[in-house]
């Protein structure tokens, strides 16, 4: 803050977040810290750049004034983002009944004898605030429980290391029946076995029985029978 006899002025350096294509503004307050009415002029090294409102004007005894500075959107960034303008504020001791439109250049000319003052703003461009990181939904591993809001505006947490009993329920449902298709599948294989074993030995007895031109005994043959109608109920 300059803190000169008659004004002081903040900022002491004006700053844009420069971007290009876009008009952008900063503003700066005067400050009369004295008993008198205080005349204040703005001038810049590159007018046609910026706009100030107001660049002249009358600051009232111990009051304040704002002064917006726009600077026009630009086409192209400049050089490593420095910027070589600078402003000019001059003030002045006026007379009381001085209106805005009566501030005049022999006002602040010091070989008049009047009690003028001078500062010099510098001009810097700063990066333009970058928006919030997007918040990933979910917890992640290690986070503290979530909670919900009920309808009562209650909050009710929820741990997520705690399973649902129904899920346990379910998981030890579920293990029962594959060991019983487990074992019924081991059956079922054993007694396709059995059946090949019996056919084998059949055929076995058949061939023995021609070659002996002889029969098979009747009780032989219907015990094999008896145990195949056996093995294809336990195949069911």
């Amino acid at each position: 803050m300059s803190t000169g006899e008659l004004l002081s002025i903040e900022p002491q350096e004006l700053q844009f977040p420069f971007e290009l294509k876009k008009q952008l503004s900063c503003s700066m307050q005067l400050h009369n810290k004295t008993d008198n009415h205080v005349a204040f002029k703005v001038k810049t090294t590159n007018p046609k750049k910026y706009c100030v409102r107001p660049n002249s004007g009358i600051v009232f005894p111990h009051s304040t004034c704002d002064v917006v500075v726009t600077m026009q959107a630009q086409k192209e960034a400049p050089p490593d983002m420095q910027c070589k303008d600078k402003f000019l504020l001059q003030s002045a001791v006026a007379n009381p009944g001085t209106a805005p439109k009566d501030v005049t250049p022999e006002l602040f000319n010091k070989e008049s004898g009047n009690q003028v003052e001078e500062c010099k703003l510098k001009v810097t461009y700063v990066a333009p605030p970058q928006p919030p990181s997007p918040v990933r939904e979910g917890s992640e591993e290690g986070s503290s429980p979530r909670g919900s809001i009920s309808d009562n505006g209650a909050v009710n947490l929820i741990d997520s290391n705690t399973a649902p009993s129904s899920f346990a329920e379910s998981h030890e449902k579920s293990s029962e029946a594959t060991a019983l298709i487990s074992k019924l599948t081991e059956e079922k294989n054993s007694a396709i076995q059995q059946s090949k074993k019996l056919h084998q030995e059949l055929e076995l007895l058949r061939r023995q029985g021609n070659r002996s031109n002889g029969g098979i005994p009747f009780l032989y043959v219907l015990l094999i029978g008896l145990l195949g109608l056996l093995l294809g109920y336990m195949l069911k």
